[in-house]
């Protein structure tokens, strides 16, 4: 697979959202799906409106979100509701929680655990997607971006238990029992079915580098960075995007980068990259071309 293109700006605001948007040279089709993170009430590392909504504005998008498997504030779609609204994004776009009325099931061709992948029904509503992610560490997956977010995040309550424990059980209390490089692999058959049920080409990457705090925003209590920010990396590549995260923060040279690499690698994050690429998902070699 040939090099993809990564971009990069350090302008970690409004402008330098669009920045990296604009310099991707698409345009999203038809109605538009904003793929974030709400954040688990208690947290406060998810990205914030006042970062996200100029973009999700100038593309008439709609924030989308699905229900957790975890017991939390967002594992129904009531208290769900209430945190989208206390996190202010109800306040910038029109929101959308994609496994509210339940959920259907896509294929997944080729996948190395999964048959298919338990999604929102209300996926088929959106011709395209932003998938734009918090990039940062996690408890169970080593780390948290765009693969993540297209396949946990993307799956009902529901999918998110089958990928955890690669398709074994629908019991919440399985996805602690998994094999690890199993979930990880699951991950990436879920991306798979998710890129060709929209259409790889309707599907763009942004990964925000910042508050790269060891936990997921799906944490209530999340552990606070240790690390400063790095910057904004977007890509039509979701395997490369991430790729450069984890080599961007390899390379930091701020030295509480350290929590963050342990994280990763003692829960053998960089496996989820390594089985989209083997999927054929995209590329981990890229060009990183800097826009500031």
């Amino acid at each position: 697979m040939e090099k993809a293109t990564v971009y990069f700006t350090k302008d970690l605001s409004a402008k330098g959202l669009m920045k990296a948007y604009n310099a991707l040279g698409v345009q999203l089709k038809g109605k538009v799906a904003v793929k974030i993170s709400t954040g688990e009430p208690g947290g406060h590392n998810f990205l914030q409106p006042a970062l996200i909504q100029d973009l999700v504005k100038a593309l008439n998008g709609t924030i989308v979100e699905c229900n957790t498997a975890y017991a939390g504030r967002r594992s129904s779609s009531e208290e769900h509701w209430k945190a989208i609204e206390e996190h202010g994004f109800k306040a910038i776009a029109p929101c959308d929680i994609m496994d509210e009325e339940g959920d259907m099931a896509i294929p997944v061709t080729g996948g190395k655990h999964l048959k298919e992948n338990y999604v929102g029904t209300h996926l088929k509503n959106y011709d395209s997607i932003l998938m734009l992610s918090h990039f940062k560490g996690h408890a169970m997956a080593g780390l948290g971006g765009a693969l993540k977010n297209m396949s946990i995040g993307v799956a009902s309550a529901r999918g998110k238990i089958q990928i955890h424990n690669s398709a074994k059980s629908e019991v919440f209390e399985d996805c602690f029992t998994a094999d690890q490089d199993s979930f990880l692999e699951s991950m990436a058959d879920a991306d798979q079915s998710v890129m060709d049920f929209m259409g790889r080409e309707n599907i763009v990457y942004i990964n925000v580098a910042n508050r790269l705090s060891v936990d997921c925003d799906c944490d209530s209590n999340p552990h606070d960075p240790e690390m400063a920010d790095i910057g904004i990396f977007a890509s039509l590549d979701p395997v490369a995007v991430d790729q450069a995260c984890v080599d961007a923060v390899y390379h930091s040279p701020d030295e509480g980068k350290a929590a963050l690499i342990e994280r990763m690698e003692s829960r053998h994050g960089i496996h989820t990259v390594e089985a989209a690429a083997e999927l054929g998902l995209g590329s981990r070699e890229y060009t990183l071309v800097n826009l500031d």
